[in-house]
């Protein structure tokens, strides 16, 4: 197994074990790609919608979302784009979920949420995957860059001339 194998089992590892029996969080990535993870523990979730998400970058283009994201969050990012317009997940400490005081900017997830978390080698579409995949165990977002950057988009989009 070379470094960045071992690496990228170490960081599965970690996202496994915050399923109760890990090895569930295993055959549910084999089987679906997505595993369903509780929330809270290990690590919350903030909600972003793709529209405000889009404004605060100034593009849609996932290659150009993904690398503004990188830089401006710093963490693990997962996209959802099974609904319309699509859903980002940035990943928080798991007891932000417990003192999140932006509910007026983005909802986070938390202690009695669920999340599909994708299997780390789903980087790309359809349905979710990794927008920008961890890095190492506990590559997390800060809360105040998530909240800049929707506040940032929400401006945007208020500034924006009606069509």
């Amino acid at each position: 197994m070379d470094t960045q194998e071992a690496l990228d089992r170490a960081i599965a590892e970690w996202l496994a074990r915050a399923h109760p029996t890990p090895a569930q969080a295993w055959r549910e990535w084999i089987v679906q790609g997505v595993a369903l993870l509780p929330l809270g523990d290990r690590f919350a979730a903030v909600r972003m919608a793709s529209e405000e998400v889009h404004a605060a970058v100034d593009s849609s283009d996932p290659d150009d979302v993904a690398a503004c994201l990188g830089l401006l969050l710093g963490g693990s990012i997962i996209y959802d784009r099974r609904f319309a317009g699509g859903t980002y997940y940035a990943l928080i400490q798991g007891h932000a979920g417990l003192v999140w005081a932006y509910g007026d900017v983005a909802t986070c997830l938390g202690h009695g949420s669920y999340l599909g978390v994708p299997r780390l080698d789903r980087q790309q579409g359809p349905g979710t995957y990794w927008l920008v995949p961890p890095r190492y165990e506990g590559d997390l977002c800060t809360p105040s860059s998530i909240t800049t950057l929707v506040r940032r988009g929400r401006a945007r989009l208020v500034a924006l001339p009606e069509a």
